[in-house]
């Protein structure tokens, strides 16, 4: 016998599915990423259409009924950054216009992340001003993976789960069977994700130093803090654009003793020119995910794709179902062989 009274008992249906049924919208910036998160779940993306005209404005329509449906719009902030991020608003808006129940923006690589702080006069924090936007746009949730700063999950007033390309990432570095294998973190900033890498390696890490002198995208690097000589070390990093920051750091490693030189990051940006550069750089091979799919140039042999579909489609699933999407990213050591 139920517990609630006649007039107060839950409709069983609405008990089992109160966050009605799983809908994947495609926008421009990740469209084979969604189809790929889509056939993970069994699904196709829903059909929608994003028109750009001459003068850049941009106009988007849902073309199926998204009444009463949870919605999660697959659409990164990368180039070109800002045409991605309106036609993101202007997806979620117009989903909550055509009544969706909970629209999330599914954001694989959220570029304005570096915008993070007030570290000079007179300057924008562009992140906060991204996150108001969204949530002004109508924006139930985010989702997005390996921000450049996690903090600014706490811009948000809406809920933010963060996803680790590094569980992706080392299920890969793995298979590769590299032997003597060392974790280089290239800066200070990065040495508590690069000690999570080498955790779920069971391998040690060591952290490079550099500065940057300008905005102009120059580093100098300085040194490796940690004995490499005679082993083969994987430098880690949230993203790349010009590549500039992991060659030096390949090159003091070498310097320093070590043997090849791999490079693993989430974001392959890689602005025009940087996979040339790569291509002929003491890197032997960089791991890149499909959270950017559109690049300047042609990737040379030394550069590999893998996805990140698989993750993204279980965290929609335990969004939607909602269970813990923590559970997803256990961080204890393997045991060594």
């Amino acid at each position: 016998m139920s517990n609630y009274p006649a007039s107060t008992a839950p409709n069983p249906s609405f008990v089992q599915f109160p966050q009605g049924d799983l809908a994947i919208l495609a926008g421009s910036a990740n469209p084979e990423l969604a189809k790929n998160i889509a056939r993970e779940l069994g699904t196709v993306p829903i059909p929608s259409q994003a028109q750009y005209f001459s003068e850049g404005n941009v106009f988007v329509r849902v073309l199926e009924n998204v009444r009463g449906r949870d919605v999660f719009v697959v659409q990164g902030v990368q180039h070109p950054v800002n045409d991605n991020f309106v036609e993101l608003l202007f997806w979620i808006d117009a989903l909550k216009r055509a009544s969706a129940q909970q629209v999330t923006a599914v954001i694989p690589f959220f570029s304005y992340a570096k915008g993070d702080k007030k570290d000079e006069p007179r300057v924008s924090i562009r992140a906060r001003v991204c996150a108001d936007a969204l949530e002004a746009a109508g924006c139930d949730r985010v989702l997005t993976m390996d921000l450049h700063s996690p903090q600014i999950q706490g811009f948000f007033r809406i809920p933010v789960d963060h996803l680790y390309g590094r569980h992706v990432i080392c299920d890969y570095i793995r298979s590769m069977n590299i032997p003597d294998l060392v974790i280089c973190s290239p800066d200070i900033g990065f040495a508590k994700d690069a000690s999570a890498y080498a955790n779920l390696l069971g391998v040690p890490v060591v952290i490079g130093n550099k500065y940057r002198p300008g905005h102009n995208e120059t580093v100098v690097a300085l040194q490796v803090i940690g004995d490499v000589k005679g082993k083969n070390v994987v430098l880690v990093d949230d993203f790349t654009i010009t590549g500039n920051t992991l060659m030096a750091m390949a090159e003091i490693l070498k310097d320093s003793g070590a043997k090849d030189i791999y490079a693993a990051v989430t974001h392959g940006v890689l602005s025009k020119g940087a996979a040339a550069k790569i291509g002929k750089s003491l890197i032997k091979e960089m791991i890149i995910t499909d959270t950017i799919e559109n690049h300047f140039d042609a990737f040379p042999p030394n550069l590999k794709t893998i996805s990140v579909a698989p993750l993204f489609a279980m965290a929609l699933r335990s969004v939607h179902d909602r269970t813990s999407v923590s559970n997803l990213f256990p961080e204890k050591a393997l045991p060594k062989k």
